[in-house]
């Protein structure tokens, strides 16, 4: 094992800093003279893969290299032509979507480019208390007697019943998704899935809006071949697809990554009413990056979905008219503020519950009484980050649970979640590697939770210890400047599966703390040679890095995290994201 980054065998947190290894250096001093970039830059690079003859190209990602065939997937030019049918015979299209951000962007993205071709869809969110996730009966029943043609985005895989419901009155039925199927297909006209059984699972790593913004693609190409003149213009939906990218935890590799690229350039023109107002309801003072989509925009979105109205995310998405966005936004944040509170309840007390049981083995699992549905996913991550070993947190009501998970990089949570419902120990269950949901009996919990641990374990889930936080390499405040930011940038975008660049700050002082806002800090850290760097650790307080940092007073210790950049009040600036401390030896 090599030697850990500045010694730091244990940090505040209870991680081992591990720092560039040889290789990487080597790499990186390759990549720096032959494409002239910073050692910071070309350390970044190089732990992540990038060959020095690719440098160049990779800080420059183009969508339309990157683009896939769409017809090497499945079923897909089928649904082209059928919903290329649906636009040149004007027919009633219905759009029924996930109550999540890929399922609201995924069907907001579908309406958009009907609407640019004449046709008015109806968008059917479904209510997360009521009727639960995907299609069902009564709901496709009806859709399906005022509608020839409905489109399921983000669900409808596993949707035999409620699909062979709607097809018996008459109408036709696609499934466009991206989770797991089982290996009987419902009976739909067209199931479009890189997660299909006899897929070979190149493009599994796209969230729906993906395959949706493939079908689009698929769909312009077959009304060009009609001999259509006056096509949508692909690009302006494709802040969507990066929305849902990222809020879907999708890795960003390969298109993924140039999707999000571009869809970030496309938001920054703030040409959707919606986005606008979301970001302006969330005091959004600059563009939003990758870190506002998964954190910030994301979850104001799900807010909907989650504790209040299902369709508000799809509508605000889809509008065009600002005074709606407006009003929508602002719904929006107050749920969001109120899922906030709601969550930080049920995380206390599934963490409790999960330490007691204990969160040395395989999987992190709580249960409890009249949890809300819809924290349960947002809390199993909670558990996740905090434990790293995938979690699962279940509310149970009148003898039933319904429960979300979350797994680590490595361990596929929902193929196990799909065994363990073939079984018989759920009622059902299913979902993708990162993300999964399942219904259970009480009766049946624990030994449930037992099988999954079982299952997870092979995977080697829990076997990791503690997380390891890795470094590109140490940084002074002083080195930390808006230009290396910039181009450490153009490295990304950064999320899941690219992990974002992490720089340690060694032996720096604490010139100023203090407590802001819920448990957060705000510091001022200063050098050895007297030079200032602005750093915030949000949700300091949950954990000990806050009392750690606060109470400094002047002593050095290295200090670890992301460095962003600061737009507040229109002056560019260097920030530290602080994500980890350790005193110096």
């Amino acid at each position: 094992m090599n030697k850990a980054f500045l010694s730091v065998e244990s940090s505040i947190t209870g991680r081992r800093w591990v720092g560039p290894g040889p290789e990487v250096e080597r790499m990186s001093e390759a990549i720096s003279q032959r494409a002239g970039l910073p050692d910071a830059v070309a350390r970044v690079l190089a732990a992540r893969g990038v060959p020095p003859e690719e440098a160049a190209a990779w800080l420059e990602p183009r969508l339309r290299d990157l683009t896939p065939d769409p017809s090497t997937l499945r079923d897909m030019d089928l649904a082209a032509e059928r919903l290329a049918d649906a636009v040149e015979r004007r027919e009633r299209v219905a759009l029924f979507g996930d109550y999540d951000v890929d399922g609201a962007a995924s069907s907001a993205m579908v309406a958009r480019w009907l609407r640019a071709l004449g046709v008015e869809s109806t968008v059917y969110i479904p209510d997360r208390i009521d009727e639960g996730y995907g299609p069902n009966v009564p709901a496709m029943t009806q859709l399906a007697e005022r509608h020839s043609l409905i489109v399921c985005l983000d669900c409808g895989t596993l949707s035999h019943e409620p699909i062979a419901a709607a097809v018996a009155k008459g109408a036709q039925v696609m499934v466009v998704d991206h989770h797991l199927a089982a290996e009987t297909l419902p009976p739909a006209l067209a199931v479009v899935n890189p997660n299909r059984q006899d897929e070979d699972g190149a493009l599994g790593h796209l969230c729906a809006a993906g395959v949706a913004f493939l079908l689009l693609i698929a769909a312009n190409r077959a009304l060009r071949g009609r001999g259509a003149k006056k096509l949508p213009d692909l690009m302006q939906l494709v802040d969507l697809a990066a929305l849902a990218t990222v809020a879907d935890v999708a890795p960003l590799i390969g298109w993924n990554r140039a999707l999000v690229r571009q869809g970030l350039a496309v938001m920054a023109r703030r040409g959707k009413p919606g986005l606008a107002a979301l970001a302006d309801a969330a005091r959004l003072n600059a563009p939003p990056g990758a870190y506002h989509l998964g954190y910030v925009l994301g979850p104001r979105i799900n807010a909907g979905g989650r504790i209040g109205a299902s369709d508000l995310g799809a509508r605000l998405l889809s509008t065009d008219d600002p005074h709606e966005a407006e009003a929508l936004a602002a719904r929006l944040e107050a749920l969001n503020a109120e899922r906030r509170a709601i969550e930080a309840q049920v995380l206390e007390a599934a963490a409790e519950q999960a330490e007691a049981r204990g969160v040395d083995g395989p999987l992190a699992w709580a249960a409890g009484q009249g949890w809300h549905p819809g924290v349960l996913g947002i809390v199993a991550a909670r558990l996740k980050e905090r434990y790293n070993r995938p979690a699962v947190v279940i509310g149970l009501a009148e003898g039933v649970g319904a429960g979300s998970g979350r797994s680590v990089a490595g361990v596929d949570l929902g193929s196990a979640v799909a065994a363990l419902a073939r079984e018989g120990l759920l009622v059902k269950g299913g979902g993708h590697r990162m993300a999964a949901g399942l219904t259970v009996r009480e009766e049946r919990l624990d030994e449930a939770m037992a099988r999954l641990s079982e299952k997870l374990a092979r995977q080697g889930a829990g076997a990791q210890g503690p997380r390891d936080l890795r470094l590109d390499g140490a940084l002074t405040p002083g080195g930390a400047t808006v230009e290396l930011i910039e181009t450490l940038e153009r490295a990304g975008p950064f999320g899941q599966g690219a992990p974002a660049p992490r720089f340690a700050f060694p032996a720096v002082e604490a010139a100023f703390v203090k407590t802001v806002g819920e448990g957060h800090l705000r510091a001022t850290l200063r050098g050895p040679g007297g030079a200032r760097l602005d750093a915030i650790a949000f949700r300091a307080f949950d954990g000990p890095l806050g009392p750690f940092l606060s109470g400094l007073s002047g002593a050095p210790a290295h200090v670890a995290g992301r460095l962003e950049i600061d737009d507040w009040g229109g002056r560019r600036k260097p920030k530290l994201r602080i994500e980890d401390a350790a005193p110096v030896r």
